[in-house]
């Protein structure tokens, strides 16, 4: 009897463990893998078609073309709004047998080598097959090879009558009519260069490489002046980086480039300047050279004595709109925009309308985005246009006959998701403002050079895109352009993932992402649990539009048996200002909202397994992947970390400026990776590639020292020739390092063999 008590007694607690859901190890094989492959955006694109509108407005005229993929194959389409006629750009078939014809190899009209095309003449379209410019006379369908020429850096004056280029560090004009060439400018010299500048990805090879050259002048509309800058790098500093995988040769080679580290006073410099071109005398703008990451936006005004520019301070704490004499060089600060944390220059907009004084900036002021109409000559505030729990982000018209605004927005409409984008338009006097696309949805839109028409695509992450021509004026749909065609995606067993809606840390706060399932989802199995990641305080990182969702890494990600998750929480983009003071002095903050919300989302979903969580990022994702293993230890579990950007100090400038703050604290240090080291428990894979002029790779080398010296077990993989964005076999490397990653370490299973297919033209 006491031993059928006993049993009883421990077949009880049995039964009740089997009532519940257990993690179960599962056996993901070479046939998970390949449904996850089929799920990669370069494969799902081919089954989804019309899926968006990209109009390329033809010349200055309301009629455009766009390129969409069809069933029957790629498809150029050109409207004219004001006949309501849409036609094929041109005979595909026709087309395709002359340029076969003419290379000698053989093109399909339902795959033409190339993806853009440019109208030169109503009849003649200009379009490239790899480095061959080709011009095809619709008429006839004769093809001519454009001549290859070098492209040079001038710009031609307003009147046609000369054109400015650089030459010996110095700026020169030459006339049209003579050829005779004018020095402007004689100070000029290596590091101290009158109109050049850099772009973002410029490399210089060798120690004492050649920079590149990088042309910036603004004529004045009558040709009588020029504005550019010196662009001073006497002082300034470079970053390194090895090509070690080289073609040419058996060693390494060295390139730099010049960026600005936080904090940093040497940065490299701008200093404006006017050209007088009649008297050829330099004008000195009266402003203290501007750090070169900051910039300067500067317009001319249409009488060419005047020139108007948005500046920022350094820090990012305010924003100045500047009134420039080009005949003295004297500058007034017209309107100026402060805040106590910062000016997001993401939603700064500005709208200046000469003839009337009237001019439009958003601020956040009030704690949402809005915008403000001041009187330009008397810098004085007239009235707040828009107002209420809502966030502005593009002004994207003035009429000034109508007096009409037309912005973007997000978070008015009520009971929809804060974050779709929906139009608008209002009276400078802020009276009766007007939704303009009303369908529930998130709207990209395109406004013609005309301000008439605009093309609206719109869609939610449940609902497939369609595509429609709208008149500015009232948002009425003027033609229906495309609607998308997913049948053959949902027949691959592919579901949109579900929206939620939880509660952040504080308990108050409203915040929103999504969940992806497998396509062979079991309720009645527990899942692991992956959160990809990218908390930067500029972007909102959950897809909110059909196409997004459908092409996100986490697609392909949940077929190897996990359920994967996107949540914005407070810090990031597009919410009201305290919502996204959140991130201020506190970019190592932005998970705390992630593991709150995964922690309620299992509870409403017993097949989410919280002792199992994994995390992965890409840049700012890539420092968040990290920091989430090494500030929560004991819930993330797993991490793929790629390009991060592990400490503040090493990142470009102007991004940790803005929201860790300048001068540089305490803060920094504080959330460093590298700092942190020494809490490292789970598994982390580290991730860069070694030309990445955006992320440097010491960012990561630096985090791999530091965990070496603290004794900790991790893995790191170097992606030789690959910058920030990785391409081709090293991109599929990539990715399927990343899921066997999560396969290893998450289901505790030896991830099958297996290669991802790369297209040839990868």
């Amino acid at each position: 009897m006491n031993l059928q008590k006993n049993c009883l007694f421990l077949l009880i607690p049995l039964i009740l463990w089997g009532s519940c859901k257990a993690p179960q190890k599962r056996e993901i094989t070479k046939k998970d893998y390949k449904r996850a492959e089929s799920f990669l955006p370069r494969n799902l694109e081919k089954k989804a078609y019309n899926l968006k509108v990209s109009p390329h407005w033809i010349m200055e005229s309301s009629s455009f073309w766009y390129k969409v993929n069809t069933k029957e194959g790629k498809k150029f389409w050109k409207v004219d709004p004001e006949e309501k006629v849409k036609k094929p750009a041109f005979d595909h078939k026709k087309l395709a047998k002359a340029l076969s014809r003419k290379t000698g190899e053989t093109y399909t009209y339902k795959d033409l080598p190339f993806d853009t095309i440019e109208f030169v003449e109503k009849y003649k379209i200009k379009f490239k097959v790899d480095d061959q410019t080709w011009i095809a006379d619709l008429k006839d369908y004769t093809l001519k090879q454009k001549e290859k020429k070098k492209e040079k850096e001038e710009k031609l004056s307003p009147d046609g009558k000369w054109v400015a280029f650089s030459k010996d560090y110095n700026l020169f004009i030459r006339s049209k009519k003579t050829g005779q060439e004018i020095q402007l400018t004689t100070k000029g010299q290596k590091l101290y260069e009158y109109a050049s500048s850099l772009k973002w990805g410029d490399l210089i090879e060798g120690e004492n490489g050649k920079i590149p050259s990088r042309f910036m002048i603004k004529w004045s509309p009558d040709s009588k002046k020029i504005y550019t800058h010196i662009l001073d790098l006497r002082e300034a500093k470079k970053l390194y980086l090895l090509k070690s995988a080289d073609k040419e040769g058996y060693r390494a080679k060295l390139f730099s480039y010049y960026r600005a580290l936080p904090g940093e006073k040497n940065s490299g410099r701008l200093i404006p300047v006017i050209i007088n071109v009649e008297t050829q005398k330099e004008v000195k703008i009266d402003l203290e050279p501007i750090p070169r990451f900051l910039g300067l936006d500067i317009h001319w005004f249409k009488n060419s004595r005047k020139l108007h520019a948005r500046k920022y301070d350094r820090g990012y704490k305010a924003v100045n709109l500047l009134e420039i004499n080009a005949q003295t060089g004297e500058v007034k600060n017209a309107i100026k925009d402060e805040n106590k944390t910062y000016v997001e220059n993401s939603l700064c907009e500005y709208k200046f309308l000469e003839e009337s004084g009237k001019t439009f900036l958003t601020s956040e002021r009030d704690g949402w985005n809005h915008i403000y109409l001041y009187d330009w000559n008397k810098g004085e505030l007239i009235r707040q246009i828009t107002e209420g729990k809502f966030v502005v982000l593009d002004i994207v018209y003035a009429d000034k006959e109508k007096e009409n605004i037309f912005f973007t927005a997000v978070g008015r409409e009520k009971n929809r998701d804060p974050y779709l984008v929906h139009l608008y338009r209002v009276g400078f006097d802020g009276s009766d403002l007007k939704l303009l696309t009303p369908e529930h949805a998130y709207h990209e839109m395109n406004s013609s050079p005309n301000h008439k028409y605009f093309v609206d695509n719109y869609s939610r992450v449940d609902s497939p895109p369609q595509s429609v021509l709208r008149k500015l004026e009232d948002g009425s749909i003027h033609m229906k352009l495309e609607e998308a065609d997913v049948k053959d995606v949902m027949a691959l067993g592919w579901d949109s993932p579900e929206p939620f809606k939880v509660k952040a840390a504080d308990g108050k706060t409203d915040i929103y992402g999504l969940i992806w399932k497998p396509s062979n989802f079991d309720p009645t199995k527990k899942y692991p649990v992956i959160d990809q990641t990218y908390t930067g305080p500029q972007a909102v990182n959950t897809p909110k539009t059909f196409t997004r969702a459908l092409f996100h890494s986490n697609t392909s990600l949940v077929e190897l048996g996990f359920i994967a998750i996107t949540v914005d929480g407070r810090g990031t983009a597009h919410r009201s200002k305290e919502f996204h003071n959140f991130s201020y002095h506190n970019l190592g903050g932005g998970c705390t909202d992630h593991i709150t919300a995964i922690k309620k989302l299992s509870k409403e979903h017993d097949y989410m397994d919280t002792e199992r969580v994994g995390i992965y990022g890409h840049s700012a994702g890539g420092y968040d992947a990290a920091h989430a293993l090494l500030k929560w230890p004991d819930f993330y579990k797993v991490g793929v970390s790629s390009s991060g950007n592990h400490h503040h100090r090493m990142a470009k400038a102007w991004w940790p400026e803005m929201y860790m703050g300048y001068p540089v604290e305490k803060y920094y240090k504080e959330q460093s990776n590298i700092n942190m080291a020494k809490n490292l428990k789970g598994n982390l894979l580290l991730v860069h590639g070694d030309m990445d002029e955006n992320v440097n790779p010491a960012s990561t080398i630096r985090l791999a020292h530091a965990l070496i010296k603290n004794k900790k077990d991790f893995d790191l993989l170097i992606l030789p020739n690959n910058h920030h964005g990785y391409k081709g076999v090293f991109k599929d490397y990539f990715i399927r390092k990343r899921w066997d990653y999560f396969v290893e370490h998450l289901h505790s299973i030896q991830p099958p063999s297996y290669t991802l297919t790369t297209p040839k033209k990868e």
